[in-house]
């Protein structure tokens, strides 16, 4: 079997979730890569055959989606042709990880593909979402990719098309333990902010990762780190507890290792917000942005709960379901998913 696997590299979490998912894949026949975008800190170790600009999501300096931003990047001349130059229809299973040129492709060409990621999701409406959803929220979440199938990753199973989180190897088979610290990656708070903030809680150690700084040093009971992928799952696996984001992959990984969490959604994404409604269902601690104070970060240290999840079967039981699909049998049954194919 050839399968073609389109990644999104806007952020870290697709790219992260590919290679750990490559070798599981591979078991099932050859694997191309299509890379598409240019917003990722992470080394992409994985077979790329293709790779483009893409449309990659960016955010501004309030952490909300930079609209015009994502409007200007490309030339949709450019992205036009990208589009029917993809040869997606070489191969006989096509994953989509969030990619918009692979989406539109399998479209015009009528290909027939799978949705596979946390973003396909929320294509269910068993997705915790706010009381309040946002329209604009919804569309990109819902209407960016179209596939034949979605198979979604969330915390918890929502709808019988929903699995775990896809863990690392190397969190899976780790022994976690308790070092102290907690640690800390908002990528939405610049490096001052956060050095007021956690230096009014001189009790506790924290080891912070973020992109402003080149070289790791030391203020006080502060540790400063750049982002490091390697230093970063060490850091997770021996501490007490994160503060971190409302994304999915680092949350997920903190609750499989039993970690205690307050996620800070980013004020502006919209995604964060649903997530940050799907771990506070779970008992995960909270906080607004604009109300992370050292009182507050004191308060969870005493009180926030400890949730721990087995994700651990996660990537057999999504792949088996992902290959019972029709999608991958598709030289026989091409028509019929084309005309279940909702545009």
């Amino acid at each position: 079997m050839k399968i073609f696997y389109a990644v999104q590299a806007t952020g870290n979490g697709h790219i992260s979730r590919a290679i750990t998912l490559l070798p599981h894949l591979e078991k099932k026949g050859s694997v191309d890569v299509f890379l598409s975008g240019s917003n990722s800190h992470l080394n992409p170790q994985l077979p790329i055959r293709y790779r483009s600009k893409g449309i990659s999501l960016y955010y501004n300096n309030k952490g909300g989606l930079d609209y015009g931003r994502i409007a200007l990047q490309r030339n949709l001349f450019n992205v036009m042709r990208e589009v029917k130059q993809l040869p997606i229809e070489k191969y006989d299973l096509v994953i989509n990880d969030f990619d918009f040129i692979t989406s539109l492709a399998c479209k015009i060409k009528k290909i027939p593909s799978v949705h596979y990621g946390h973003q396909a999701s929320f294509h269910y409406q068993e997705t915790p979402r706010p009381i309040n959803k946002s329209w604009h929220g919804e569309l990109l979440l819902k209407d960016y990719v179209r596939a034949s199938h979605h198979i979604g990753l969330h915390f918890e199973k929502y709808h019988p098309s929903i699995f775990g989180a896809v863990i690392k190897e190397q969190f899976l088979v780790a022994t976690p333990s308790d070092n102290g610290h907690i640690t800390v990656y908002l990528p939405a708070l610049n490096q001052k902010k956060i050095e007021d903030l956690l230096s009014k809680v001189p009790q506790q150690k924290f080891e912070i990762f973020t992109k402003e700084v080149k070289f790791s040093y030391r203020f006080r009971n502060l540790f400063f780190s750049p982002i490091d992928q390697e230093q970063f799952n060490k850091s997770l696996i021996t501490c007490k507890g994160i503060i971190c984001g409302a994304g999915f992959e680092t949350p997920a990984e903190a609750i499989q290792m039993g970690k205690k969490i307050l996620a800070v959604p980013i004020e502006g994404q919209y995604e964060q917000k649903c997530n940050a409604i799907a771990l506070e269902c779970l008992g995960v601690s909270i906080s607004k942005i604009s109300k992370l104070t050292s009182d507050r970060i004191i308060d969870w240290l005493h009180n926030g709960k400890i949730i721990q999840k087995d994700y651990s079967e996660s990537i057999s039981e999504s792949l088996n379901y992902l290959f019972s699909l029709p999608a991958c049998e598709r030289n026989e049954t091409a028509t019929q998913l084309v005309a279940s194919y909702v545009p």
